[in-house]
């Protein structure tokens, strides 16, 4: 880094941010700034350099040469940072301990496993172990000690508990190609009326849809058909047996091969953020804080549609 210029740490993670998330306001949800700080500070950094860092009003924004250059800067640099940071971490807490979680969110392996993979080569000497939810209450297990770690989008009140958001993601309704509702723009809570939900097998007041959607209007489906694994509720919803809500992120996959098609639930959508559940206890445990970190990083890298808290 040149003195003349003076770049810092800062001015590479916010252009990484910024592409990662594809606009102004996610990158500042994501480095906990406010907008105006972090135009400031981009304006601050094109200013000293002479050279604008990306073409303003493009969605996502379009890198220029000085702009490519640095992220080619990020990419090799902030990696090893965060490198650092686990052997410091490592150093300074110990490297051992227990990680058993639980899984509320049912479609999140496709991301949990990546997790876990790059969390063991850091911290090999952690034991580790996982179980799905449909069967049990989790975040009382976790209240008791039971658990370390439960990933929710639905909280329960508890003084033992903290609750660190991961990310924000829309629920979308995945319904068939051939699909009536294909006509509309979104879906109001009536057009749920006559139709089959396909659901995990789980309490109703734990699924979005029905919690914030469907329940305030009073309105319930004609049939409710549950099935554990993601990939068959799609396989229905494709041959028109019934529709389901699941998180963006988890039909982009889906999409692409234009099996299905997804409509908003209500006019604004339904938004819903989901947590690392840990007792309070553990917040600050090198150990636990660094796979939380690794998980968002992990989510950002590999989901669609997914935006910071």
């Amino acid at each position: 880094m040149t003195s003349q210029i003076g770049l810092g740490l800062h001015h590479l993670k916010t252009l990484h941010a910024l592409r990662q998330t594809g606009s102004l306001v996610e990158a500042a949800r994501m480095l906990h700034l406010t907008q105006s700080a972090l135009s400031h500070q981009i304006k601050e950094l094109e200013s000293r350099i002479g050279m604008e860092l990306f073409v303003r009003k493009t969605k996502p924004p379009r890198f220029t040469t000085a702009g490519l250059r640095l992220l080619t800067l990020a990419d090799e640099l902030l990696p090893q940072v965060r490198l650092a940071e686990q052997d410091l971490l490592r150093l300074a807490g110990g490297e051992s301990g227990r990680l058993n979680m639980a899984i509320e969110c049912h479609s999140c392996f496709q991301w949990l496993m990546p997790t876990i993979d790059r969390y063991r080569e850091h911290w090999p000497e952690v034991e580790m172990d996982f179980a799905s939810s449909f069967n049990f209450a989790p975040l009382p297990a976790l209240s008791r000690g039971e658990l370390d770690l439960v990933i929710t989008s639905d909280p329960m009140n508890s003084p033992e508990l903290e609750y660190i958001p991961l990310f924000q993601y829309e629920m979308l309704l995945a319904i068939s190609r051939r699909h009536p509702l294909t006509e509309k723009e979104w879906i109001e809570p009536k057009d749920l009326e006559p139709e089959i939900m396909i659901t995990y097998p789980v309490e109703h007041e734990r699924l979005a849809v029905f919690r914030d959607f469907m329940d305030p209007a009073n309105i319930e489906p004609e049939a409710i058909r549950t099935v554990e694994l993601t990939l068959m509720m799609l396989q229905l919803v494709a041959s028109q047996r019934g529709v389901c809500a699941l998180p963006n992120w988890a039909l982009a996959e889906y999409l692409d091969k234009s099996h299905i098609q997804t409509r908003k639930l209500g006019e604004k959508g339904i938004w819903c953020t989901l947590y690392a559940a840990i007792r309070t206890e553990h917040k600050g445990q090198p150990y636990m804080m660094d796979f939380i970190e690794t998980a968002k990083e992990t989510c950002f890298a590999r989901l669609n549609g997914v935006r910071p808290v």
